[in-house]
């Protein structure tokens, strides 16, 4: 079963690598994937060629001019029998008289009076620049495209027409509708009407697009039809909520979109501004009810880069991020791909991104596993195919135990939360040996005892002269260690000549309970346990600086740590931060002594001043 949906994702892959599903109408995106429209250059070619045959019509249709009867043109005869219904001076009565008589028109009539209103007018005139540019009005009239536009005019007009006068009737009215005008043109212009088309439902929707202000949806390509795929939050096409889900796109501004690749729409709709038109066939979809989402945040536990997600809908949307990132996430209406902004960029970045949603990322990230751990296990026959039948044994044991893949970390839900005053978070200093997190443990101990402290341990081992139960140690008995150890009471232990050490909860808890910030230097192993115990730890990563600076500052301890040991303190930081980066709040590089313990104490102060992300489970 994993194996056949692997093979879908790699075919969806090589698929969508060649020609993404959905693309961005007006995000900028590489210029090698637009496709060109050699619109441009054919539309010049054509007028060129109506130039030229104007020219040898010109003496022909001179002789004929006469010919033409004004009166042939209802509306003309319209226009005749009401004088005082004109352009320049028309009457509320005898416009809307007039209006509904050039209305109950047919359209395909009222084009062809139009067109011969036009070849009147053509020969009205003398100038030859002026009949050419009305010979250019006639070839765009003549067109089926045209014919079909003005068909849609006519439908909406007409019932526009029957609605309300056009102009006030009374002074009052005058003023409320000057009004009402100055408030429409402060906001951006988001239309719409619905009518009928060639026998389709038809929707007319007219956006403002800003330069700085991206539309905000995707489209794709089915057959012939371009169908808006997905609305981005933070768009212009979200906030008029006139744009759906599956709507056809038939026109934009009066240029046919159906049979166009996606590339062309995106690169057609770039070099549009200002008011956009769109001729649209609804979505058959039903429509959900709209309801006002909340915002998730949630701390990412992977890098994400979409360039490299051969996966994601539409690359130009894609979010990036890394590892320990916060992402406000407000839209999960697409279950694979969420819609999030990245913490901090809200104001940079007018449109959310996309990034995978938790259970297809946690998918993915099984097969992945999965595909390594049946390499590792080949690379394991092969190796111990020679061996022994008991080492044998023991090996495949082990493989086996590798593939639970139940707690694989995506995504951690998130909220705010600021300390009080009297119950300090505990400051865990995690880091390899020789890192540097036990000196500026003890630098701040020294310098401020009444602030900090440590959780006094527990063991197993006798008591000594000089020490006092509860002060050094914790003195218990084995048998209660190992009851308490196995209750889970204990953030780490271990084993020391015979004796058994541990630090526990409760004692932590007795520090935080006493107004001080108790100070831990952690096992990378022991952060699970702490983040379960409902004690909020702030967790601070100290890592190694480069190996050269790292002989350094160990030579001022006194410490001729060899070549070997260097390399092995940096190579289990790298592996410390792989796995369990996702747990650290913070982290300081040791490059220095003094500039590390005083960013230490920046992030330690600031615990008090401002709140912080922790995750959400922490504050029920």
């Amino acid at each position: 079963m994993i194996t056949s949906h692997m093979n879908g994702y790699v075919q969806e892959a090589s698929g969508q690598a060649k020609n993404h599903r959905e693309r961005a109408v007006d995000c900028p995106g590489e210029e090698s994937s637009i496709v060109k429209s050699p619109r441009s250059s054919a539309h010049m070619e054509r007028i060129q060629h109506y130039q030229e045959e104007l020219r040898k019509r010109r003496e022909e249709e001179s002789r004929g001019k006469h010919d033409i009867d004004p009166n042939a043109s209802l509306r003309l005869k319209k226009l005749a029998q009401n004088p005082k219904v004109g352009i320049d001076n028309p009457t509320f009565e005898g416009k809307e008289k007039a209006t509904k008589e050039i209305c109950s028109l047919d359209p395909l009539a009222e084009v062809a009076e139009l067109l011969q209103a036009l070849k009147w007018a053509q020969h009205c005139l003398h100038d030859t620049q002026s009949q050419q540019d009305v010979e250019l009005v006639m070839q765009l009239v003549a067109k089926e495209d045209f014919r079909n536009a003005f068909a849609i005019y006519s439908a909406v007009s007409q019932q526009m027409a029957m609605v309300s006068p056009t102009s006030p009737l009374t002074a009052q009215a005058e003023d409320l509708c000057m009004e009402a005008h100055d408030t429409v043109a402060g906001h951006e212009i988001a239309e719409e009407s619905v009518s009928q088309y060639l026998g389709e439902t038809v929707k007319l929707v007219r956006l403002q697009k800003a330069r700085d202000t991206p539309l905000g949806a995707t489209v794709r390509n089915d057959m012939d039809s371009v169908l808006v795929s997905r609305v981005v939050k933070g768009g212009a096409a979200e906030k008029s909520g006139l744009l759906s889900e599956g709507d056809e796109i038939l026109e934009i501004n009066g240029i046919s979109i159906r049979g166009k690749h996606v590339n062309e729409v995106h690169d057609l709709l770039q070099q549009m501004q200002g008011t956009l038109t769109f001729l649209l066939i609804p979505s058959s979809q039903i429509k959900p009810a709209a309801h006002r989402q909340t915002v998730m945040h949630v701390r990412a536990y992977f890098d994400y880069d979409p360039s490299d997600d051969p996966f994601v809908p539409c690359r130009e949307l894609g979010l990036s991020f890394q590892k320990g990132d916060i992402l406000h996430v407000i839209s999960q209406d697409d279950p694979n791909w969420w819609q999030a902004y990245r913490d901090g960029d809200e104001d940079n970045q007018p449109l959310a991104g996309l990034i995978p949603g938790k259970s297809f990322q946690q998918h993915r990230e099984t097969l992945k596993r999965t595909i390594t751990d049946r390499s590792r296990e080949q690379q394991g026959k092969i190796w111990y195919a020679k061996k022994g039948r008991k080492q044998r044994k023991k090996t495949v044991t082990t493989l086996n135990r590798n593939t639970d893949f139940d707690d694989i970390p995506t995504y951690e839900e998130m909220s705010l939360y600021h300390q009080p005053a009297n119950r300090k978070r505990p400051i865990a200093l995690i880091g390899p040996t020789n890192s540097g997190h036990d000196e500026l443990r003890r630098r701040l101990l020294s310098i401020e005892p009444e602030k900090f402290a440590v959780a006094v341990p527990y063991t197993t081992r006798n008591i000594r002269i000089h020490e006092r139960n509860g002060r050094e140690y914790h003195f218990v008995s084995r048998p209660a260690f190992e009851t308490d150890l196995a209750a889970g009471k204990f953030i780490e232990s271990g084993e020391f000549g015979k004796n058994l050490y541990g630090t526990s909860t409760d004692s932590v808890r007795h520090v935080v309970n006493s107004g001080r910030i108790c100070l831990l230097c952690l096992h990378t192993r022991s952060l699970q346990i702490l983040r379960t115990s409902n004690l909020k730890p702030y967790v601070i990563f100290i890592a190694p600086p480069s190996q050269e600076r790292l002989r350094t500052l160990l030579a001022t301890e006194g410490k001729t740590p060899k070549p070997e040991d260097l390399k092995e303190i940096i190579e289990k930081a790298r592996e410390m931060e792989h796995d369990f980066g996702h747990f650290f709040d913070a982290t300081i590089v040791n490059m220095d002594p003094d500039p590390a313990f005083y960013e230490l104490r920046r992030l330690i102060d600031k615990l008090d001043t401002e709140p912080q992300w922790v995750p959400t489970s922490w504050l029920c």
